[in-house]
């Protein structure tokens, strides 16, 4: 969290620098060229930067569904949560019982987790192919300025 607050905070400054150098190095260009080529190579920033983020976020997700986070309750912590929550009247599950419902809970939150995993790596996607062609596109753009 640390490190995105600095980003937050650090990014602008790098992005407002390059924007009054690049304009200050080619002002003979005329300002209308020295502008599109700042909203193109802005463009290409943002969408580099969003393409990075979702390839980030699509191996985060990938860790979590090779390896799912760790159950943390004990099975003596759920004992006694279920003994001390039982209603009047409920039957006293037996120990292999409440042995049998530990182990599904533990699946039943593996099995959850891997679906948020699944989930996540299907968003995370959409920050890669929303934002690809569009880099591509200004890319083949910028080439072509280029090349003039």
């Amino acid at each position: 969290m640390v490190v995105f607050g600095l980003l937050t905070t650090f990014l602008p400054v790098v992005i407002i620098i390059f924007v009054i150098v690049y304009a200050v190095k080619n002002k003979e260009m005329g300002d209308e060229a020295v502008i599109r080529h700042l909203y193109t190579y802005l463009v290409l920033f943002a969408t580099l930067m969003l393409v990075i983020g979702g390839g980030i976020s699509i191996f985060m997700a990938a860790a979590d569904l090779v390896s799912p986070p760790s159950y943390y309750q004990s099975y003596e912590d759920y004992s006694q949560i279920r003994q001390e929550g039982k209603v009047q009247g409920q039957k006293t599950l037996s120990d292999q019982e409440l042995r049998a419902n530990y182990e599904q809970a533990v699946t039943d939150e593996k099995n959850r987790n891997k679906e948020s995993a699944k989930n996540q790596i299907i968003k995370s996607l959409g920050f890669i192919v929303i934002p690809l062609p569009i880099f591509l596109y200004f890319n083949n753009v910028r080439k072509r300025k280029s090349d003039e």
